[in-house]
């Protein structure tokens, strides 16, 4: 895996792990890198970088729309569309483009090609400089049902350019976290020392053995007690790539928006050890 083309999926079971803090201070800890927030629902990888903008672009979805003047009732597109986005009520087709998914299948279907496309705006993507990191943040329309389209958008080029790209993904293992590792080269697991915390663990360690991708787990919030977390991982040979301990200054420096390895040598050499461990483990 080329060092400078290698793209880092960060995952938890759940919000709260610590996630985004470890996505973001691996980030900062590389010599360039680049950061995507593919939480879309509640990007916050921001409020620690704090960027400064470069640009904004929009993001749209396409959503048929039906001309009555060439549709005759066939109802064609409505047995193909599983979601149950198109009903002919009266003598009318009618598009529900919250539950659409804007697959055109409805378009290709129709006999009397009665169905074109409009777009319809479902988000937005942000793209700053902090330091030398370049941030690229999703965020999704209230109301949108699925994030998936600006994830899909955000990730769009992210093979182009120089230096580690990390991945932020969504919490859980639902499809926005199937579509931000999708062309993950590794993945991290974040987990807490909990029994909830291997539950969680669990979740996310499955979801990468079905898609064939090498992982790792960072333990988070450590103290001298029990972890099962731990022995959930030694128990499963899932390399464990780092300790974080609970730490009252790593709490402090969260709820300041301060990134760890930007005030600290100690929290920069165990985020670069992350890193060399990873070449490691890819190299293997």
């Amino acid at each position: 895996m080329n060092q400078n083309k290698r793209t880092i999926a960060v995952l938890s079971g759940k919000g709260g792990t610590g996630k985004t803090f470890v996505s973001v201070n691996l980030a900062a800890a590389a010599d360039q890198a680049r950061y995507y927030d593919c939480d879309v629902e509640e990007p916050n990888g921001h409020l620690y970088f704090k960027p400064e903008p470069i640009r904004s672009e929009e993001v749209f979805v396409p959503i048929p729309f039906a001309d009555a003047a060439l549709c005759d009732g066939c109802k064609e597109c409505i047995s193909f569309c599983r979601f149950h986005a198109l009903a002919y009520v009266g003598s009318k087709l009618m598009v529900f483009p919250d539950v659409c998914h804007s697959c055109g299948g409805c378009m290709l279907v129709c006999p009397k090609q009665a169905i074109s496309e409009k777009p319809k705006e479902v988000g937005r993507l942000e793209i700053g400089m902090s330091q030398s990191v370049e941030v690229h943040s999703g965020i999704m329309n209230v109301g949108v049902e699925s994030g998936v389209p600006v994830i899909r958008s955000l990730l769009a080029d992210q093979r182009d350019g120089e230096g580690l790209l990390v991945i932020d993904c969504p919490p859980g293992s639902a499809c926005t976290v199937t579509e931000s590792i999708r062309d993950a080269d590794y993945c991290i697991l974040v987990a807490e020392p909990s029994v909830f915390g291997v539950h969680n663990l669990d979740l996310v360690a499955r979801l990468c053995r079905s898609l064939g991708k090498p992982f790792g787990v960072v333990l988070n919030k450590c103290t001298e007690e029990e972890n099962p977390s731990l022995a959930y991982a030694t128990q499963h040979q899932i390399p464990i790539l780092a300790s974080v301990p609970f730490d009252p200054q790593l709490a402090y420096w969260n709820s300041e928006g301060l990134i760890a390895v930007r005030e600290s040598d100690t929290y920069r050499e165990l985020f670069r050890g992350v890193l060399n461990r990873i070449e490691q483990e890819a190299d293997a």
